[in-house]
């Protein structure tokens, strides 16, 4: 279901090249979840470190959208946090434009140009402010109109171009449904003329048709502005909707990073098949569909060398006790996996 929106408004719309806009090197995150020392000391245990992210490395070119997905618990909310600013990392950087948003300089002009959209479209709304007002805050908190009146401008505009009346702006975020909330949120987030959106699992908490309405409308805004999106989702036909390439993330690593139609026709990694298995044959081709097998480790105390090679039909020795690099297999696209590269060396010239 296509959603018609209005046009642009000539204020809100910024050009945009097809050049790199995200860049994140090697980052890692590192959450220390040990008891107080005292209760160590008494008890004798050493500390404890949860890796969740482990040298996470990708681009994201400028209006195009890079999904990451896996289960839950395999990093992708943490690298999220980490790409927007909200979390700092324990080692690696994030590029925005160039610039390093953990560099220590003055980034106000930089941070505008980035903001994330939330899992839960109420949990992020505050309950005792009004629509207007939490639209509002951004322009007024970058200085992005000279009085009230222009603010009051703009955020009808904005209201209006989610599909709102500019008139929901006097009303609470209680009296929406759950699809109202997240228009209302994609509609804060534009308020800053963002270049680049970082989205949580944006529609896992509304309805199914709902969701088809709210990607749709998302797919529009960023033609209309050309917006640079990293989506994070566990569903897989949603990431197939919205992604131009997808990375598949397993224990804090990305196991794999692909175009979407080239994920989706040929995977690599047996970790990515066995997401692919799950997914219900809508074609009705009679692909067997299989089940997820077992479960994701304790980031605490993970497997030795590659994480998956417990729930691994391809797994052998070397995997147990060498942590698999990523090999790049074309200019887009990478795989991390000694099973794969077992097969292409044993694979007969053609």
């Amino acid at each position: 279901m296509n959603i018609a929106l209005p046009a642009v408004p000539s204020s809100l719309a910024e050009p945009a090249t097809m050049s790199d806009l995200v860049q994140v090197r090697e980052l890692s995150r590192v959450f220390d979840v040990s008891k107080p020392w005292l209760n160590r000391v008494i008890e004798r245990e050493p500390r404890k470190l949860l890796k969740a992210v482990t040298d996470a490395s990708f681009s994201i070119r400028r209006r195009e959208t890079l999904a990451l997905v896996g289960e839950s618990g395999s990093g992708k909310s943490t690298v999220a946090k980490m790409v927007v600013g909200l979390l700092q990392p324990t080692a690696g950087d994030v590029r925005i434009d160039g610039k390093n948003i953990w560099g220590g300089e003055d980034l106000t002009l930089l941070r505008r140009r980035i903001q994330m959209i939330f899992q839960d479209p109420y949990a992020s709304l505050n309950p005792r402010w009004r629509v207007d007002a939490i639209i509002a805050d951004p322009i007024r908190a970058f200085g992005l109109a000279k009085d009230s009146a222009e603010i009051d401008h703009r955020v009808g505009e904005l209201l209006q171009l989610v599909g709102l009346d500019p008139l929901d702006g006097r009303k609470y975020p209680h009296e929406f449904s759950g699809g109202q909330r997240q228009r209302i949120c994609i509609a804060r987030a534009l308020s800053s003329k963002p270049e680049f959106l970082v989205c949580d699992e944006p529609t896992s908490a509304l309805d199914v048709s709902v969701q088809a309405q709210i990607l749709n409308l998302m797919r529009d805004l960023q033609d209309q502005f050309g917006l640079t999106y990293l989506f994070i989702s566990h569903n897989l036909a949603v990431v197939r909707h919205m992604a131009d390439r997808i990375g598949v993330m397993y224990l804090g690593r990305i196991v794999e990073l692909a175009p979407t139609e080239h994920l989706f026709r040929t995977p690599q990694h047996p970790y990515t098949r066995m997401l692919l298995d799950a997914v219900p044959d809508l074609a009705m081709s009679g692909r067997p569909r299989k089940k997820v097998e077992g479960e994701i480790p304790n980031p605490i105390d993970p497997p030795k060398g590659c994480a998956f090679h417990p729930r691994c039909p391809l797994a052998f020795d070397r995997c147990k006790s060498e942590v698999p690099l990523p090999r790049a297999r074309t200019s887009a696209s990478f795989v991390a996996c000694h099973a794969v590269e077992r097969a292409e060396l044993t694979q007969p010239a053609a």
